[in-house]
């Protein structure tokens, strides 16, 4: 590892390196959020989103997860992408909708169809002296309330999203950058 990886591994451990999740009253939902500081540019790190099979390399293998809708996928504005995911034995099929398009700043995917009531997922990408800093912060209902969140859902995500946040550096922390 060179210095700007730790540099940069040592400030995405001070951005916040957990996956946080509360309950936020006045919007009536969970609230997950992580942040993670990346040592390449906005533009790349954003550019890689831009490409809807890079969710593969950053979703957990054991979620099955396979995106269904045929390529080439053009992301903008009112983009529908179908996803197929495999969660606890059950095979879910899942659509969302980017409902906000700001290149190189942000994003925010919806889910139309699929497991949560209520699924939206802001993505920012901010400038920082290391690369980028880039935030995830996911609002989500679920069927069966609190108690099904408790036993299920939380874990799960917290799961899912710190083996995305792992992915991330890897892609990104390569000496080669790779993939990227």
């Amino acid at each position: 590892m060179n210095a700007l990886q730790t540099g940069v591994q040592q400030e995405a451990a001070v951005s916040d390196p957990e996956v946080s999740i509360r309950w936020d009253s006045d919007q009536r939902a969970y609230v997950l959020k992580t942040v993670t500081c990346l040592p390449k540019s906005r533009n790349e790190v954003f550019h890689f989103f831009s490409d809807a099979f890079q969710l593969e390399r950053i979703t957990p293998p054991w979620l099955n997860f396979k995106i269904l809708t045929p390529a080439p996928i053009e992301i903008g504005k009112g983009c529908l992408i179908d996803y197929r995911i495999r969660l606890r034995g059950i095979p879910i099929r899942w659509q969302t909708e980017i409902s906000e398009w700001e290149p190189d700043v942000r994003f925010v995917d919806r889910q139309l169809r699929g497991p949560y009531q209520l699924w939206e997922h802001l993505h920012v990408f901010e400038d920082v002296p290391a690369g980028t800093l880039m935030t995830d912060e996911v609002r989500y209902r679920v069927p069966g309330g609190d108690l099904i969140h408790r036993l299920f859902v939380k874990n799960d995500l917290e799961k899912i999203f710190s083996f995305r946040q792992q992915a991330m550096l890897e892609i990104f922390c390569s000496d080669s950058g790779a993939g990227v």
